[in-house]
């Protein structure tokens, strides 16, 4: 299953549903009206919610290593607590947001797994891919507020295979996409910061 935490997300099964249905775009995004359909609720975010291999992962080691061989952060529990909540609480809050986001501009019933168009706007203005981001301050912070220096290995391994996931669903995106995406990818960095408006 391929699941992309940046403008839209995709399975092989949905990718070949969209190019046959109606409105399937090709070269070109469709920006709709928001969707007048109920807010985004806990339950149906927790649906769609992704959890990205790397990172669950990563968390999962970092707390074993954690117990196995306790590897302490510099620094007082105390601040370990503050920037650990403080991380948890922002990369909750982007992947809501991403989350809310795609659920405004679903023109039908938001379905993360199969994306009516290419979002643009919210977070993803920022960075293509918000929900991977959120998850990585996510990861980072549970194991500040662990006080575990384990983070520093699991984090970036974890990042790495993200990445070469994000690099498949990137493909998967500029297939059904086409120029819209081409054109958005030269606006807006893969995970932070935009670029050069510039043609």
């Amino acid at each position: 299953m391929l699941t992309a935490f940046g403008g839209c997300s995709l399975t092989s099964r949905s990718l070949a549903a969209q190019k046959n249905a109606p409105g399937y775009c090709s070269g070109m995004a469709t920006f709709s009206q928001p969707s007048p359909s109920p807010r985004l609720t806990l339950r149906r975010l927790f649906r769609n919610l992704p959890l990205p291999p790397g990172q669950v992962t990563g968390m999962t080691v970092m707390v074993l290593l954690g117990r196995a061989s306790p590897w302490s952060l510099p620094g007082s529990d105390t601040l370990h607590r503050m920037v650990g909540s403080g991380l948890l609480v922002i990369g909750g809050g982007l992947n809501a947001w991403a989350l809310a986001e795609r659920d405004r501009r679903s023109t039908g019933s938001f379905d993360l797994e199969r994306p009516e168009e290419l979002v643009t706007s919210g977070p993803y203005a920022l960075t293509r891919h918000p929900m991977y981001v959120g998850w990585w301050l996510i990861h980072l912070g549970a194991g500040t507020l662990a006080g575990s220096s384990w983070v520093v290995v699991t984090l970036p391994v974890g990042m790495l295979v993200d990445h070469l996931g994000v690099l498949r669903e990137e493909a998967a995106l500029l297939e059904v996409f086409g120029r819209a995406y081409t054109e958005y990818s030269k606006r807006v960095g893969r995970y932070l910061g935009t670029r050069s408006r510039r043609r």
